[in-house]
Parts: structure tokens; sequence; C-alpha cells
């Protein structure tokens, strides 16, 4: 699914606008974005936590070229992280909540 199809989906489910949806959608990856850069983890109970995770720069030699040999650091950066919450999981592997209740 694209961004146009999520538009749609979501408009036809909330009965809203296209134009609407259009502008929820982008608000609220603004408001996720916004947060995970500035190290504040969104955690969406049942969906997920998004976050933002530090990978370590490096130090090694280079193996190949004219340059083999030549030792090199890379620097540290960041990247976001998504930890699938367990609604999502559960709903991903065909088991709904009402599957649940009706087994209890």
């Amino acid at each position: 699914m694209d961004r146009k199809e999520l538009i749609t989906k979501l408009s036809e489910k909330s009965k809203i606008t296209k134009k609407s949806a259009e502008v929820y959608i982008d608000d609220l990856f603004d408001v996720i974005m916004d947060a995970v850069a500035n190290d504040n983890p969104v955690k969406i109970v049942g969906f997920g936590t998004f976050s933002k995770k530090l990978i370590k720069g490096r130090t090694g030699k280079m193996n190949f070229g004219k340059n083999k040999g030549q030792e090199y650091k890379s620097e540290d950066s960041f990247t976001a992280k998504f930890k699938v919450g367990k609604i999502f999981e559960d709903r991903t592997n065909g088991i709904f909540e009402k599957d649940k209740v009706e087994e209890e």
C-alpha cells in the first residue's frame, strides 16, 4: 500500500474527505518523526514503538584499491527503529482480538 492508497483507506474508514485524511496522516508522521529525532520514543500500545538508535562509528583498514592498508574511521550516526507491538504482531500472524476472546 502506498501513501495515496493509505489516504483513500483512511478517508473511507473514517468517513472524512481525502484532503482531511491527508492532513491527518501528514501531521501524525511529522509528530512521530519530530519526537524520535529529539530522542523521545513514541510508544503506541499494541501497535509498536518508534525510537532512535545510535550506530557507533568504527575503525578498520582498506582492503582494496590504491588505499589498501590505510586506516579509516567512520562517524557515529543514528537510525530510526520500529519494534512491533503484540496486537500488531498477532494480527500479522492471523490472530485477531475477537479470536482470542472466543478461545477463553
